[in-house]
Parts: C-alpha cells; structure tokens; sequence
C-alpha cells in the first residue's frame, strides 16, 4: 500500500494513536500560534497609531486567573492524549528473554527480527520459518505480531511508518514491539538509523494479508524447495555449482547441506519480490546483474564479486530461480 506520505497514512492502531497525537498537537500549536501572533500584531498596530504608553493593567486576578485556565485545559489535555497513545503502544505483558526458553518451548514472541549490515533477517520461531527483508502477517485490526527486535552488528532501527512506532535493534538487546495492520496492503519498512555505507538500501516489506493468505504462505514457507528430479538440467547444473563453490558457507537452503547464516536464507528466495534488500527487484535480469558483481550494485555488501564465467551465471540463476 503505498502512500506519498506515509506517517500520514496511518494502518494500524498504533499508527492512528500516533497519528491522532500528533494532529491534535499540531492543531493546539497552531492555535496558540494564531492567538500570540494576532496579540502581537494588535499591539504593533495599536502602539504606532499611540504617541503615549498603552494603559498598565497590574494585580488584576481576574485577568490572572483567565491566562491560566487555558494553559492548564491545554496541558491536561496533552497528557491524556499522551498517556492514551503510551497505552495503546506498550500494553503488552513481560517477555521472558530468549535465552531463558527450554529447547522446543514456544516463544512467547511470534516475530524475530534480527538487523544485519544492511539486510532484515526474520523468523517465525513457532513455525520453524526464516525468511529475509518480507515480513508477512495477517492483516486484522484485533490481530496483534508481537516482534522481538535484535542486531547482530551495529545498531540498526525498524520502522514501517504506516503501522506504528519505531524501535531500535541494539547487538546483545531485546527490544519489543507490536506490529498489526488493520487491512490488506503492503507496507514499506526501512532502518532509520544510520548504520553504514549502505544504511539507505536496508529496506524491507510488511506484507498483510488475509488469514487464509497468510497460513497458505506459512505453510508453503514450511515446505523444503522441490527435489533434484524435477530440476531442468541447468537448474542441476546450477546446484551442483552452488553447493561447490562457496555459496553455502554464507547461505542456507532447508534440506540441504547448507546452513550457514552469514547471509539470508535462500530456502524460498525465489518468492520474495526483491533483491538485496530494495535495491532491485527480483527477476532474472536483475539477479544475473547481482550475482555478476555484488559489490557494482551494493557497494560495500558482504557478498564480494566472484568473476563467475557466464556459464556459471546462468546456472546459478536456474537454480535460484527454483527455490519457491
């Protein structure tokens, strides 16, 4: 769902709470504004047209007690709409820290988002899913992801400003937050702290969709990428390159020797709809144009630039391509 201004177009309680707080705010300035600079002008008006002092007006309680009735309504105001919006953004329960869960435990947390230089690691820990920089949820406006935030280098900070605050994602700190949206769409996600050379291409999506949607996704995210007899031969040709050379050193593909985790999880990389975090969407064009040098479309990622033969290339993206 995009929006020209999108903290402006709120889809999510939590960003109609901010939203609300800040337009009554702003509404409350500009009024006051209005009020000081209309005095202001009257008096500039008045005084040149005045050859004496205007009339001094000392101890009048009156006058006292009507300057400060307005102060106070505005300042009683402000604070429950504050408190409201602090309500609707924290009402959550204590979260035990991850470390503390037995093996097999459920999580109390549905979400994991992990921030990486420059990329958004995110795991379903309840269903055993990891994906990378798309993160699905089923849109309800009473259906609330409760997401653990972490980093594993610098700081890094999540925001999708059509659905509610941001929080940072700090090495070696959990952070929570609630992410919901009210309606089907799409939303962009980005860092909003600068964590680097490429702090500008670490965007992600928040993909709401319906319930059915949603469990159809889950389940296919569940599943592990087709076998090796319905592979084209350059699609197997491609495999048999990928685990060779070395791809699974730094990726991981479900089951399959593959299992590291430097970089994103490629068990269903064909279905996500970008590459490299935002920085191009995903086709066979642009994903031959990633992988024939990295750093020509990302300077300073962590993948470098393997001079693949054209061969080699075109194996690698027949493979890829597969992993649905």
């Amino acid at each position: 769902m995009n929006s020209v201004i999108p903290v402006l177009d709120p889809a999510s309680p939590q960003a109609e709470a901010i939203n609300n707080l800040f337009l009554q705010v702003l509404l409350i300035s500009a009024i006051i504004f209005a009020i000081v600079a209309g005095l202001i002008l009257l008096a500039i008006s008045k005084g040149r047209r005045r050859q004496t002092l205007p009339d001094q007006n000392f101890g009048s309680e009156r006058a006292e007690i009507a300057w400060a009735i307005g102060p106070v309504i505005i300042v009683i105001w402000l604070i429950a709409i504050s408190a409201n919006l602090v309500i609707t953004l924290n009402a959550m329960p204590d979260v035990k820290p991850l470390e503390a869960y037995n093996v097999g435990e459920a999580q109390d947390v549905e979400l994991i988002v992990t921030g990486h230089q420059w990329w958004w690691e995110v795991e379903y820990p309840k269903a055993g899913v990891i994906s990378a920089n798309e993160i699905h949820i089923p849109a309800d406006p009473k259906r609330k992801f409760r997401i653990l935030v972490t980093s594993d280098d610098v700081i890094h900070s999540f925001w999708v400003p059509q659905l509610g605050p941001k929080i940072d994602a700090i090495p070696g700190r959990e952070n929570y937050l609630w992410l919901q949206a009210s309606q089907p769409g799409i939303y962009q996600g980005r860092c909003s702290e600068y964590c680097g050379a490429q702090h500008a291409w670490m965007n992600f999506k928040v993909i709401g969709e319906t319930e059915e949607e949603y469990q159809h996704w889950l389940a296919k995210q569940q599943q592990k990428p087709e076998p090796t007899r319905l592979l084209s031969p350059l699609a197997m040709a491609g495999r048999e390159y990928f685990f060779k050379a070395t791809c699974p050193r730094c990726h991981k593909v479900a089951g399959t020797s593959a299992e590291a985790m430097i970089g994103p999880d490629l068990t269903h990389f064909a279905t996500r709809t970008e590459i490299g975090s935002g920085v191009l969407p995903n086709s066979t064009e642009n994903l031959t144009r990633w992988l024939r040098n990295p750093q020509a479309v990302k300077p300073g990622c962590k993948m470098p630039n393997f001079k693949l033969s054209e061969t080699n290339l075109k194996q690698l993206v027949a493979y890829l391509e597969t992993l649905k």
